[in-house]
């Protein structure tokens, strides 16, 4: 490649990752320029620029692009002995390294349309069980082609996916139909799909088994160098790394020891720095180190920190901010001082309050890890630190509250690499060749199954409405049970209220029914033509406060001795709604509930 040819192709790749989030810069160079090409004889461009403009003019141009770089060649049990293997000596090791009840985490990384996934699915679930499986285990499949992870989700496959999948598996894993084989429910819940990127994007944390094949013989050395520590960031201390056979490099890495190398089973090495270590330098009292609050010195090392930082003094007043506490949680030089409970910070992204007053009682530091939180339309995560300040007499000086954002994950930095003897130098490049053949073979087989797949899309396409319309009647037929069983109930509860209305109606006494705070529930027609009060006047109030003919005060006992649970009567003298003095009977019955407690009163009037 020309040095201007170079320029061109390098100034592509930047336009890609720019307008697109796809950076393909760790990428080998001679692979990633063979798939540019062979899209541009697609499209009939010469040179890197004119496709750059193409890809200018049509944004659709994108995909077609991503589909011919992101070789997503795969297969459930792809190298049988290597699965193995894994379920033989590898699962039983982390089921037996975790509590009963503990989770069970898994990143399928690189797991283009998820077959490796659910084939790791499909191993937890016979060691584990269907109960166990359900309420432990979840496996995070990630890949930057959204199309792939799209298709991963759908989880219906072609039976040429299931060739290595032994029978008794398929018929207890997969539903088929029509010539596919579809995920059962029990093990596509569990596998949760995501983009992500291996290059740029943080790893995802405290995982137990990391499933990672053939993905990163696509990049450079030090890339893979950089997503191997990402990798070993990413796993527990009992954790184990399961590689594709084509993928070597960290075997020369000191951050994993192999457990079988033929099979491509890494551990994390013994003796790497625990990922605490920072906050256990914090909670250590014999490292502890004196804290000013005032001065140039203590204000220069908290606005040079690299994350946002405040400061609160034992009054639990904001004593300091640094520049991106400020610029962050929009604090100002008026808010120095002020209450902490009084300022935004105090409870969003989280509340706070409740932090302080915890590490104020105990006197150690706490820590909240993955708090969302909304920035200028973006959702972040940040890591909480709220970290006590202990003069060296053991009074308390204030607390320090920090925000560590780690929605993308530092890259570590890696240390100067010793001058490479001649032999280390010639094994890198013939690794390199190999991987270049494996590549190359890999590209083979995705231009074969591309054909094949050409063949069988537009039976996939009409699969998959027939699909969709099953799908469809399926949840209609459901609507339709659910509203006759909907319909009868209701038919069923107006007769139950037009029998209770027509019995309370054709008794020819007032009924008013009452409950225990003498809140008025009921009052028939015969006691509205009685006192001249409809009902709708006075369901709801009061009963002491209507203000009808009967002296209600005199009705306080029989009420009560109803609500005790015992009958009783009085006659009170009482004036209807004609204005004509009458003798009204009143008997108080209680209102039982269905446990045969008082629930309320029902009380009968008759005039005599």
């Amino acid at each position: 490649m020309t040095t201007e040819t170079s320029r061109e192709f390098e100034d592509l790749l930047l336009f890609v990752k720019e307008n697109r989030g796809f950076d393909f810069t760790g990428y080998k160079r001679p692979s990633l320029l063979r798939r540019f090409e062979r899209r541009m004889q697609t499209v009939g461009v010469r040179d890197h620029a004119d496709y750059r403009r193409r890809l200018e003019d049509d944004p659709d141009e994108f995909a077609e692009l991503f589909d011919t770089i992101l070789i997503n060649v795969t297969a459930f049990f792809r190298d049988p002995p290597a699965w193995e293997y894994l379920a033989k000596e590898i699962v039983p090791r982390v089921i037996d390294g975790k509590a009963d009840e503990a989770d069970i985490r898994v990143w399928s990384a690189g797991c283009a349309t998820g077959e490796e996934a659910y084939t790791t699915g499909v191993v937890l679930l016979e060691a584990l069980g269907e109960s166990a499986f359900r309420e432990r285990v979840k496996i995070y499949a990630t890949d930057v082609d959204e199309q792939a992870l799209a298709y991963g989700r759908h989880a219906t496959y072609p039976a040429k996916s299931l060739a290595e999948v032994p029978d008794e598996l398929r018929d207890r894993y997969f539903e088929h139909y029509d010539g596919r084989y579809a995920v059962r429910k029990q093990l596509r819940r569990a596998v949760i799909f995501g983009r992500h990127d291996v290059i740029q994007d943080p790893p995802i944390s405290r995982v137990d088994l990391l499933v990672c094949r053939n993905t990163l013989m696509y990049f450079d050395a030090a890339t893979q160098n950089r997503i191997i520590a990402n990798f070993h960031f990413a796993l527990n201390d009992e954790g184990y790394l399961f590689l594709g056979k084509s993928e070597a490099l960290v075997t020369r890495s000191k951050l994993f020891i192999p457990i079988d190398l033929k099979r491509r089973v890494f551990a994390r090495a013994p003796g790497s720095r625990s990922r605490n270590h920072v906050r256990e330098l914090w909670s250590d009292g014999r490292n502890a180190l004196p804290f000013v609050l005032d001065g140039e010195f203590g204000d220069a090392g908290l606005h040079q920190a690299p994350v946002p930082q405040i400061i609160l003094d034992s009054r639990g007043n904001l004593a300091r901010a640094n520049v991106q506490a400020r610029l962050a949680f929009g604090l100002t030089q008026a808010d120095l001082g002020k209450p902490f409970h009084e300022l935004e910070v105090s409870y969003r992204p989280l509340d706070l309050r409740s932090r302080l007053d915890e590490v104020h009682l105990e006197r150690r530091p706490v820590t909240v890890r993955e708090v969302e939180w909304m920035s200028d339309g973006e959702l972040r995560y940040l890591d909480v630190n709220v970290t006590p300040l202990v003069a060296g007499d053991g009074n308390e000086l204030g607390t320090t509250v920090s925000f560590q954002d780690v929605t993308r994950y530092h890259k570590l930095k890696e240390e100067t690499e010793q001058a490479r003897k001649e032999m280390e130098a010639a094994y890198e490049e013939l690794q390199s060749a190999v991987e270049e053949l494996e590549t190359t073979n890999e590209e083979l087989q995705s231009t074969n199954e591309e054909l094949e797949t050409t063949n069988e899309e537009l039976q996939s396409t009409n699969e998959e409405l027939e699909t969709m319309n099953e799908e469809m009647q399926s949840t209609n037929e459901e609507l339709e049970t659910i509203n006759d069983e909907i319909r009868m109930r209701t038919d069923e509860l107006n007769e139950t209220n037009a029998l209770l209305t027509g019995i309370v109606t054709s008794l020819g006494s007032g009924i008013v029914v009452i409950d225990a705070d003498f809140t008025v529930d009921v009052w028939n027609e015969a006691a509205a033509d009685l006192w001249g009060v409809q009902p709708e006047e006075a369901q709801g109030q009061h009963l002491m406060n209507l203000d009808i003919g009967l002296p209600l005060e005199e009705l306080h006992k029989p009420l009560r001795t109803a609500l005790a649970g015992e009958r009783s009567e009085v006659e009170v003298a009482a004036v209807n709604r004609r204005g004509k003095s009458i003798t009204c009977s009143v008997m108080a019955t209680p209102l039982l509930s269905p446990t045969g407690a008082p629930a309320g009163a029902i009380l009968l009037m008759e005039a005599r």
